[in-house]
C-alpha cells in the first residue's frame, strides 16, 4: 500500500509541470478538443479513446488526431502496445524535460 501511495504522489507531482508544457506546445492547436483532452489527461492516469470521446464530447477522429499529435511531440505515450483497446498516459520524459 505504501508503494502504491508513493507512486500516486509521484504521478500527482508530475501533472502540473506536464500541464504547463502541454499548454505551451498545444497553443498552436485550435478548437475545444485540445484543452479538453489536456484536462482529461491530467484528471485520469490512463485514458482510452472512447473514454476521451465521452469526457470531451469530441469525435473519435478528433481524439485520435490529437493523440497522434501529442504522441509525436512526446507529451503522451501509448502504454498498451496494441492496435485495439489502446491506452495513453502523460509522458514522464516530457515532465523531466520541462
Amino acid at each position: 500500500m505504501e508503494t502504491a501511495g508513493l507512486t500516486a504522489m509521484r504521478h500527482l507531482d508530475n501533472i502540473e509541470p506536464w500541464a504547463a508544457r502541454a499548454v505551451t506546445e498545444m497553443a498552436l492547436l485550435s478548437g475545444k478538443t485540445p484543452p479538453n483532452l489536456r484536462t482529461v489527461l491530467t484528471d485520469w492516469p490512463l485514458v482510452l479513446a472512447p473514454m476521451a470521446m465521452v469526457l470531451t464530447g469530441a469525435s473519435r477522429a478528433a481524439i485520435q488526431c490529437n493523440f497522434a499529435w501529442m504522441e509525436a511531440r512526446g507529451l503522451i505515450r501509448e502504454v498498451t502496445g496494441q492496435g485495439r483497446y489502446r491506452m495513453w498516459r502523460i509522458a514522464s520524459q516530457s515532465v523531466a524535460a520541462a
